[in-house]
């Protein structure tokens, strides 16, 4: 039976915040709660009728609460299969009640590290029963509920009100997947800790390539899982690929909805993310991203305007996209949005009363971005090895133009340029953009010539209406010929930004001139390949 109705839950938590609204969910149902410790005595305040664990198991806790859950009734009641005649059997002759929801959030073992802590204190943060029960729930999610995060209490409360108190498979899948990622990625950062002054340190200076035997142990460790926890995701590119995420995604969202990001969301939301990095002061900013490329981008006076106005740049590309503000989503925004199908929206935070609007579809992805570092270093493999380079770092601004035409660019036309280089730098080479000040206009991506790619452009703008005279061109490589120039000039662009850098730039300059176009050169060259 794939749709199961909650009936007992055990509740575990280190933080009690946030839990309030889930509390009540399963009070209105009716489920029985059951819990220890902190968390008996918050949902007690709550005014919930708690069991404790230790009237459940005829057991108290003991060694100062380091054992607590770990009891043959809480784990049968957890464990036992609902649809195996001899589980049901066992579980009526050893009086083990179902426990159909298991909700824990595990002591601050990272936290308590970041926070300098004596090693001891260090220890007492290991998580035994949390992450014993976590595991347990998770691998007989096709009857248990399981909720490893905080950050998944307000999508559960949603999730148990659409469906009465009630569960599909699907769901306990999605949040057991989850719940396996929260305890990898818990136990790595343990394993971390606890290698730091041996020997097992020296495994980060074997090659990249190879696996890093465990000095003393027999088995293989993956270099990445030295820094990384590893999520199982969906599969890769395609059905046919496996596929793993190594990382720590915690650290750079909150998922507030929808389901797991496979491959190819992880790939377009690492692209969104990096270009919306070009617009984080100023105007408010909104881009969809299909593919790892912008089809829409925009600046405006409010978000629901440079949404709009992005949206407006390539409706049809923007279909199952994703996208990414830079502003806090209000009501209005997201009344626009919901309009849209889409796969990820990112945002840095969402009113209060648009998140309802914008959680009214299942699968939609919201993720809560949080401020972060990002490395220096960009790391690909490649043939039978792997390729490091320096991340793209340098963005042009108008100090950075060098005016070669007999026209200097307007100071519009000057920002219209800036806003089209930073596009420009993330999109697929060969490209050209198109852009007024503020507004995409269109782009050609991925060509394998640069007359294509500004061809590709122009058609796309005069396909959704847009009048390109006085519109402006930013190429990310150099014009080896004044080909390019010579066509942006007869469709009406009236400036141009290109890094330069061509023994023929002298005759780009010259169709410029003789067109009355300004051009200007930035000496930085952005392929993206």
């Amino acid at each position: 039976m794939s749709s199961r109705p909650i009936r007992a839950a055990l509740l575990s938590v280190y933080h009690k915040d946030r839990l309030a609204p889930l509390v009540q969910v399963l009070r209105q149902h009716g489920v029985t709660l059951y819990s220890t410790g902190g968390t008996q005595k918050f949902l007690e305040e709550e005014g919930a009728e708690v069991t404790a664990v230790e009237n459940l198991t005829g057991f108290p806790e003991v060694f100062g609460g380091r054992v607590k859950t770990l009891h043959p009734k809480v784990f049968g009641g957890i464990l036992y299969r609902r649809h195996d005649v001899g589980d049901l059997a066992e579980a009526e002759q050893h009086d083990i009640p179902p426990i159909d929801l298991v909700v824990v959030d595990l002591y601050p073992f990272k936290e308590t590290v970041a926070s300098g802590a004596e090693e001891q204190d260090v220890i007492e943060k290991i998580d035994i029963g949390g992450i014993s029960l976590l595991r347990a729930a998770a691998k007989n999610f096709r009857d248990v509920l399981v909720v490893s995060s905080r950050d998944q209490y307000a999508a559960v409360t949603e999730l148990l009100t659409a469906k009465n108190g009630a569960t599909d498979l699907d769901d306990r899948r999605h949040y057991a997947a989850a719940a396996f990622a929260t305890t990898s990625h818990y136990d790595t950062e343990i394993f971390k800790y606890m290698r730091q002054g041996t020997s097992l340190a020296k495994a980060n200076e074997v090659s990249t390539t190879e696996s890093a035997a465990v000095p003393g142990s027999s088995f293989l460790l993956p270099p990445s899982s030295l820094a990384a926890a590893p999520i199982a995701l969906r599969y890769g590119e395609n059905p046919h690929q496996a596929g793993t995420f190594y990382g720590d995604l915690a650290a750079l969202f909150d998922q507030l909805h929808g389901k797991q990001l496979s491959y190819n969301n992880l790939v377009d939301v690492d692209a969104a993310v990096a270009l919306m990095a070009e617009f984080t002061d100023g105007a408010p900013a909104c881009a969809i991203l299909k593919h790892t490329n912008a089809c829409g981008v925009a600046q405006a006076a409010t978000l629901r305007e440079a949404y709009l106005n992005a949206l407006s740049c390539d409706p049809t590309s923007a279909f199952g996209g994703v996208i990414i503000v830079n502003k806090e989503v209000d009501a209005a925004t997201a009344a626009e949005l919901n309009q849209l199908f889409f796969e990820v929206l990112i945002a840095p935070s969402f009113a209060a009363e648009a998140l309802p609007v914008l959680q009214s579809k299942k699968n939609r992805i919201l993720l809560l971005q949080k401020p972060v570092e990002f490395p220096q270093k960009q790391i690909k493999t490649l043939l039978n090895g792997i390729i490091e380079q320096d991340a793209d770092r340098q963005t042009e601004s108008a100090d950075d133009f060098r005016v070669v035409s007999q026209s200097a660019p307007t100071a519009e036309e000057t920002e219209a340029l800036v806003f089209a280089g930073k596009i420009c730098k993330h999109t697929k080479s060969n490209t050209i953009v198109l852009a007024r000040a503020g507004q995409l206009l269109a782009s050609g991506v991925g060509q394998t010539s640069r007359v294509d790619a500004l061809r590709q452009a122009i058609e796309k703008a005069r396909a959704f209406g847009f009048d390109l005279h006085g519109a402006v061109m930013a190429s990310d490589a150099f014009f080896p010929f004044p080909d390019c120039v010579e066509i942006a000039g007869a469709a009406g662009i009236r400036a141009v930004v290109q890094p330069g850098g061509s023994i023929k730039d002298a005759d780009s300059t010259k169709a410029a001139d003789e067109l009355g176009m300004a051009m200007v050169l930035t000496g930085t060259r952005h392929f993206k390949h």
